[in-house]
């Protein structure tokens, strides 16, 4: 009998190890492919019959040396096909639909990897001392979220975020007052100011980088009705301006303030009765149980830990993660003063839910008074 037990433990130690180099293999793969997408080379390989490596460097304009490497990782990983008789590569269409740009790419999600293992000293460090890492640590994350957002918030904003709340589409139209906070590189603000002339949005967020870049998108688009500003949301709800927009939105940007429950409360505070907040956070549990079968669980948690936890740590804030969860984040949101609150999911998004708050006509703040 003790002969079979270890057998057993023998047998799911080696199972470990094998999953193990399957990890090794794919977070390999993960910068191979984040590389492919950014250097453009599955779009070039989709677009064009099966080719030599020197003929797709050709056709993207890159280095021959460095395609081809990339080729062997690429056939290797069973993500593209090789015919040792030709010599020649494709990328097969069923694969295609998942890396190239203009569909569902799944490959924009890759360069996190890259992103995040650039701050693993730093964040080693808070290991060991406490603390975060702070936003300007960070070159590309912008770059990556504008993109990730390009593909769940972007694309179903007008036909299927907005009219979560009802009548509000009308109102955008009629013309109201909107902020965005948190607002990162713009995109999602920048495409409501272009879809509601008559409106006028504001955005603010903590990076300067971040908010010069949607200002000169905004710039590019002849948009005049929009406005951006870097501010420090921490004392938002000392420091709001006192019922002075219709529309209120965030876009994944809550849980990695430094103060998350301050700025929810600077929200309210800054909605006029009526007004409607709109949040869009991470889908998941604040019950770390709950979160087992996530599809994309181990993911979250180590984005969380190497960016959104650490960088509200290094401004001294709570740290609350990319892993809230609904419990706590509807917690949250009645502690700064919403009542009711709808939680929505899309069906095109797992990754994300959709909160959306209404301040009540009438309603009267008891915080006002000193301000």
């Amino acid at each position: 009998m003790q002969q079979a037990a270890q057998q057993s433990q023998n047998e799911r130690t080696e199972a470990f190890a094998n999953r193990l180099i399957g990890t090794f293999n794919e977070a390999a793969l993960s910068l191979m492919i984040s590389l492919g997408h950014r250097s453009g080379l599955f779009d070039t390989m989709a677009a064009a019959p099966p080719a030599t490596s020197a003929e797709i460097a050709q056709r993207a304009n890159l280095n021959e040396r460095y395609v081809r490497e990339w080729l062997g990782a690429m056939t290797t990983g069973r993500i593209v096909s090789y015919d040792p008789v030709t010599g020649r590569y494709a990328l097969p269409p069923e694969h295609a639909a998942s890396l190239t740009r203009g569909g569902e790419n799944i490959a924009v999600f890759m360069q996190y990897i890259s992103v995040l293992g650039s701050v693993e000293d730093d964040v080693l460090a808070c290991f060991r001392d406490g603390g975060g890492v702070p936003y300007e640590r960070y070159p590309r994350f912008h770059d990556v979220m504008a993109e990730d957002s390009g593909q769940t918030v972007l694309p179903a904003l007008m036909d299927h975020i907005l009219p979560l709340a009802p009548g509000l589409t009308s109102r955008l139209q009629e013309g109201i007052d909107v902020l965005d906070a948190g607002c990162g590189s713009g995109r999602a603000l920048n495409l409501m100011a272009q879809q509601f002339p008559r409106s006028r949005f504001v955005g603010y967020d903590l990076s300067d980088e971040a908010v010069q870049r949607a200002r000169g998108e905004a710039f590019s688009r002849g948009l005049g009705n929009v406005h951006f500003e870097a501010r420090d949301l921490s004392r938002f709800a000392e420091e709001a301006p006192a019922q002075a927009f219709d529309l209120i939105t965030t876009f994944d940007a809550v849980h990695d303030q430094a103060q998350p429950l301050e700025l929810l409360r600077g929200i309210y505070r800054a909605l006029r009765p009526g007004g409607v907040y709109l949040m869009q956070d991470i889908h998941g549990s604040s019950d770390l149980q709950n979160n087992m079968e996530h599809p994309i669980g181990p993911a979250l948690y180590a984005i969380s830990c190497m960016h959104c936890m650490s960088v509200s740590l290094a401004q001294g804030g709570e740290g609350l993660g990319t892993m809230w969860g609904r419990e706590k984040a509807t917690d949250y949101l009645r502690r700064a003063g919403f009542e009711d609150i709808q939680v929505h999911q899309l069906e095109h998004d797992f990754q994300n839910d959709y909160y959306v708050m209404r301040k009540p006509n009438g309603s009267y703040d008891p915080r006002l008074r000193a301000h």
